[in-house]
């Protein structure tokens, strides 16, 4: 008799918010149904307010189900799942679905969840780079976080980067973690579009540099303006072509003081943000450009380093410690804070003139996704009582994390 599929639940990830995690839920998605077919069916959550284009991609995702609930309007269960240990709607929801594992991303459901759990921590910013939070919305991190170690949650981390810091900030948490690394493999649905069209809808030169991140401060766009105000005292004309939302409920109005800045020396030219844009643009405009461009001060598995791996085109990136562990050593990497090397590498790549070309997925990528499926499967399959050590009824132990 064929074993029934595990069914799992994962709420819905804007786009608009948080690029890099509906891209991780795609990608996923077509992983597993690509390399595990009939073992899984992902069930996507999302509130009645959710933009239908976002879920329809979603759906169109062999074996996905997507539902829409009132219990996934923002978070309305919280209070009840940190006072009570119970987000009874969302219990609801996943009862009346047939779930057999829920996967919390930033959300609490309760330790009294009758399902077993696994916490996705993408990454651990707000420890590292406690100032880019306000008060609130650190310690409202800080207390999701503690409370999913504290139910005995399997944690499940993106990097081993990720996982450094989470021994380091909870040495005493006695949880069951998985590392699940990300890898992506663009549709062929999404190549078909002409990297030279969209090159010309936007106004492009043949030779830039492509940025598409979000504009949140830890991306550290404004390191970027700073290295093209060098290189344009030195009379070195490179083109930086940025993409992603404008949108950071952090911080809204980072995005004006960037824009701001780059009226005031200029750069209008050399710095071109197109906003948000389809995402087959995105993979034409990074399998031609000259390099991937990615600064960010903090990544828990950079998204776009990993798409520019897929189609194996050259990186400069920040040295830090998962843009290392994700590359190997085979990119190019500056400072945080200096923009004088970031404008070394963009002059000496840009002067290198290689004629423009338009890459392909590299042929080893079926093996990084298949791999990435196949962790993401282990993390699930485990039995409900290694996956979950949630005391059913009562308050949870304190199991001593930091």
């Amino acid at each position: 008799m064929t074993p029934r599929p595990l069914r799992f639940a994962f709420g819905h990830i804007s786009r608009r918010l948080w690029a890099g995690g509906y891209n991780y839920q795609r990608n996923l998605f077509a992983a597993l149904a690509r390399f595990l077919p009939g073992e899984f069916v992902p069930v996507v959550f999302a509130g009645t307010g959710a933009e239908e284009n976002e879920l329809a991609e979603l759906a169109a995702v062999p074996a996905v189900e997507v539902l829409r609930s009132e219990a996934f309007d923002g978070q309305p269960g919280l209070a009840a799942a940190l006072a009570l240990g119970l987000d009874r709607g969302a219990a609801a929801a996943f009862h009346s679905a047939r779930i057999d594992v829920v996967v919390e991303a930033a959300r609490f459901f309760g330790w009294r969840l009758p399902v077993p759990t696994v916490a996705w921590i993408p990454d651990l910013q707000h420890r590292s780079l406690p100032q880019l939070f306000p008060t609130t919305a650190r310690w409202r991190r800080e207390i999701g976080f503690r409370v999913q170690i504290a139910s005995g949650r399997t944690i499940m981390l993106s990097s081993e980067s990720a996982l450094r810091d989470f021994r380091a900030c909870y040495p005493r948490a006695g949880n069951r973690v998985s590392v699940v690394r990300f890898a992506t493999q663009p549709p062929e649905a999404f190549l078909n579009t002409d990297p030279s069209e969209v090159i010309a809808t936007h106004h492009l030169p043949a030779n830039y540099f492509y940025l598409p991140n979000q504009f949140y401060r830890h991306k550290n766009h404004q390191l970027v303006v700073d290295a093209l105000t060098i290189l344009k005292r030195r009379g070195v004309d490179v083109v930086v072509c940025a993409s992603g939302s404008t949108e950071d409920r952090r911080e809204p109005g980072y995005y004006d003081q960037v824009n701001s800045e780059i009226t005031k020396r200029g750069l209008e030219a050399n710095f071109r943000h197109l906003g948000v844009i389809p995402l087959p643009h995105v993979y034409a405009l990074l399998r031609a450009s000259t390099a991937l461009l990615n600064p960010s001060r903090f990544e828990g598995w950079s998204t776009t380093v990993e798409e520019a791996k897929s189609f194996g085109v050259p990186m400069i990136l920040s040295d830090i410690d998962v843009h290392r562990e994700q590359t190997a050593g085979a990119a190019r990497y500056f400072g945080v804070d200096d923009p004088v090397g970031l404008a070394d590498h963009l002059m000496q790549v840009s002067e290198m003139n290689s004629p423009p070309s338009v890459r392909n997925i590299v042929p080893h990528q079926d093996e990084n996704v298949r791999a990435f499926a196949m962790s993401f499967s282990d993390a699930m399959r485990r039995s409900p009582s290694e996956l979950n050590e949630q005391r059913p009824r009562g308050q949870p132990q304190d199991r001593g994390s930091q």
